[in-house]
């Protein structure tokens, strides 16, 4: 594990993210979709108390059976500021992470990894930092363009800034909005999709990403009381 620093500003944030964005692995497929575990992760916050609580959830990949669950809660240190959402988040959800009792396998995170203006998203910053596997499973598609992909469960379309894909917009489920799929570390963005099918069964987010917003949500309404 890779020790975290809360940077000064954003300047220093930025340089951060350049310096350990060339340890990100591209070149390894990742774990096979629908083997091992799957762990979900996501924060909650309450911005008047400055409270940030993170959850990390962690299903058998094949049946989606929780096998743990932990919460941490810490205190926001940084501004909100767009492209460096991390350095508010990722202190918090490394304290989950630590917290579990089983080894959380492929780390599935609700925001980007290469699919981020500095190609260094939450998931890419959390897989360098924890050595992971990690894809990022994000609601939106931040700044990059795409073609609507096919109206069925399974199609997809690239998620472009300008020739580059940095992505795949992926439908989960016959009709709905597609997600946004980015890999973050040691994975390849075909398998990224894969698990990201598997993990959305029955909804258009994966279920790693349903447990862990339900159960962050839980906990700060809990930390706040």
């Amino acid at each position: 594990m890779t020790t975290f620093r809360t940077p000064a500003d954003a300047a220093e944030a930025r340089a951060i993210q350049d310096t350990l964005r060339a340890r990100v692995v591209l070149d390894e497929p990742g774990p096979p979709p629908g083997t091992g575990r799957a762990t979900g992760v996501d924060v909650a916050y309450d911005d008047e108390r400055d409270v940030v609580v993170a959850a990390a959830v962690v299903l058998d990949a094949a049946t989606l059976d929780v096998v743990a669950e932990t919460t941490a809660v810490g205190r926001v240190t940084f501004p909100y500021i767009p492209g460096l959402l991390a350095f508010r988040e990722i202190p918090t959800v490394l304290a989950a992470l630590e917290a579990l009792p089983v080894d959380p396998g492929l780390v599935v995170c609700d925001g980007y990894g290469r699919a981020h203006p500095r190609r260094f998203g939450l998931a890419s910053h959390l897989g360098v930092l924890t050595g992971l596997p990690v894809i990022g499973v994000a609601k939106n598609p931040f700044t990059f363009t795409y073609e609507q992909p096919g109206p069925r469960r399974g199609d997809s379309s690239p998620l472009l800034d300008g020739d580059e894909e940095v992505g795949r917009a992926l439908r989960t489920q016959d009709g709905t909005k597609p997600v946004y799929v980015s890999v973050g570390h040691r994975t390849g963005l075909d398998n990224a999709c894969a698990h990201t099918l598997l993990l959305a069964r029955d909804f258009r987010q994966p279920e790693t990403t349903r447990r862990a917003d339900a159960l962050c949500r839980q906990a700060l309404r809990e930390a706040t009381a």
